[in-house]
């Protein structure tokens, strides 16, 4: 699992920096190359436009909830797999949005969620294929603030939200019937906090505290894991596409990062809380 361990003083720093820079990022500046370091390592990367596309808008209507869908481009016929994609939000207080692991038989093909943005910034994924290889794309969105926006909702509804999850299946075609490719959605509710949130009452900035690993399973066999950090949204939604292996129930699990543990067991085939 991918953290960013750094003294509470220094990232407190670092995140208080952020929250008040200008919307725009300092001309020139790019944070990118250094993130391949710290992130990756400094692997090499190659273009990535016929593995993965990533959808953002241009310029997002909430910073605090702007929707993403990463989206695999690999061909049917193509022998690669992508086995995980990291999505990378360079202006961010932590850029590493989240990490997603894909289970090896479920064919996972688009993965949608909601992020925070916090200024004028490329947002890039990285997808790692069987190959052994680092394949990236990039998009550029135009927001300010989403890490520091207050939450939606009070603390007293957000605290009584906290681990309920939601599980949903969406109809298919009768080609996905016939596949076995099918569309899920599951919810937690979760405040999520940043860390960069000012209670309005106190003027004290509340201490981040949000899902930092999200497992769904079919039977036991991995579906989609996703490492998360700050840049995940208030009640995290993670809508996805994979193949049924023939599972009778759908399984999640979810950590946050004061220890608390979440499951849910839902019939495969059907949606409820």
């Amino acid at each position: 699992m991918i953290r960013l361990h750094l003294p509470s003083t220094l990232l407190l720093g670092a995140c208080l920096a952020l929250a008040f820079a200008p919307a725009k990022a300092a001309d020139g500046y790019d944070p990118w190359p250094g993130l391949v370091q710290d992130i990756f390592n400094n692997k090499a990367m190659q273009d990535g436009t016929n593995v993965l596309s990533i959808e953002m808008p241009t310029r997002a209507e909430d910073a605090s909830v702007v929707p993403v869908t990463l989206r695999s481009k690999l061909s049917p016929a193509d022998e690669r797999r992508i086995k995980t994609i990291t999505l990378v939000i360079d202006q961010n207080p932590a850029p590493m949005a989240a990490k997603f692991t894909l289970g090896a038989d479920a064919n996972v093909t688009a993965i949608s969620t909601r992020v925070r943005v916090n200024n004028y910034t490329d947002v890039h994924a990285v997808a790692e294929l069987t190959d052994g290889q680092l394949y990236v794309v990039k998009t550029f969105v135009k927001a300010s603030g989403g890490c520091s926006a207050p939450a939606a909702k009070n603390p007293d509804e957000a605290k009584a939200r906290i681990g309920q999850m939601r599980y949903r299946q969406f109809t298919q075609s009768s080609d996905g019937a016939t596949s076995g490719i099918r569309e899920a959605q599951v919810m937690v509710g979760h405040p999520n906090n940043s860390g960069l949130q000012m209670d309005q009452v106190t003027q004290l900035y509340i201490p981040a505290f949000f899902i930092d690993r999200l497992t769904l399973s079919q039977d036991g066999s991995l579906v989609l894991s996703i490492e998360g950090g700050i840049s995940i949204s208030e009640d995290p939604n993670i809508r996805f596409t994979y193949v049924s292996n023939g599972a009778k129930q759908f399984h999640a699990e979810a950590k946050d990062t004061q220890g608390h543990v979440f499951e849910h067991d839902w019939p495969a085939d059907g949606s409820g809380t």
